[in-house]
């Protein structure tokens, strides 16, 4: 077996995003670790020897994966690491990494309609809240800038996911912004969760999720949304 590629200091730097630990095992091209296919992201290799995203692994062909990271991504197109995998020269573009999150963000946002349209999520703080104290929520969404005042209040014991922007919220519910969405349990709720926090992974923390100051001056709570 292949040994394990070292990686600079600066690629390694910061945690996988957190996702459901079980099912099939895959081994990241870059670092040579063994995760759970929810926290990779499967590549394969076009009919013109690019190298295609395949967030959805539905396309046909031999997966190559990679962390759900943004510099991990970009650190197997700058290494090669796609030609090595497959033993075969391929063309890795330099803007891979934003074309996965760019799917990823799709593909999240089709989720959250998805669930909307099924009745299985509720917007805004009093319908989470209310959600929540009678037990039908399962989870949290809320906007990267969401405040911490906000979230203490909400979340609880729910697994929160923090990884959209509240405009990117707001179009999955035909508004213009949103700071919450709660979600029901089952098997979409379970697929938002996995794709946010796979998106996580190539965008940064907003300011407020690190413990700062909410810079709106005022509580989520207080918000119409």
């Amino acid at each position: 077996m292949t040994a394990a590629l070292a990686l600079d200091p600066q690629v390694n730097a910061g945690p996988a995003p957190e996702v459901p630990a079980q099912g099939p095992l895959r081994r990241c091209l870059v670092t040579g670790e063994e995760r759970a296919k929810a926290a990779l992201v499967r590549f394969v290799i076009g009919p013109d020897g690019a190298v295609v995203p395949d967030v959805e692994g539905r396309l046909p062909g031999r997966g190559l994966w990679t962390l759900a990271r943004r510099d991990i991504v970009a650190a197997a197109v700058a290494r090669r690491l796609f030609s090595r995998a497959a033993k075969r020269p391929v063309t890795a573009e330099a803007d891979l990494p934003d074309r996965v999150a760019a799917l990823l963000q799709r593909r999240c946002i089709e989720g959250l309609g998805l669930a909307r349209r099924a009745g299985q999520a509720v917007a805004g703080f009093e319908q989470v809240r209310v959600w929540r104290d009678r037990g039908r929520c399962a989870a949290l969404v809320m906007a990267a800038d969401a405040s911490p005042d906000g979230r203490r209040k909400l979340a609880g014991d729910l697994p929160v996911a923090a990884a959209l922007s509240a405009e990117e919220l707001g179009s999955a519910f035909g508004r213009d912004a949103l700071t919450y969405v709660g979600l029901a349990p089952g098997e979409i709720a379970k697929r938002i969760m996995t794709d946010t926090a796979r998106l996580a992974g190539f965008r940064p923390l907003a300011p407020d999720r690190t413990g700062a100051p909410d810079r709106s001056g005022a509580s989520d709570a207080n918000r119409s949304n």
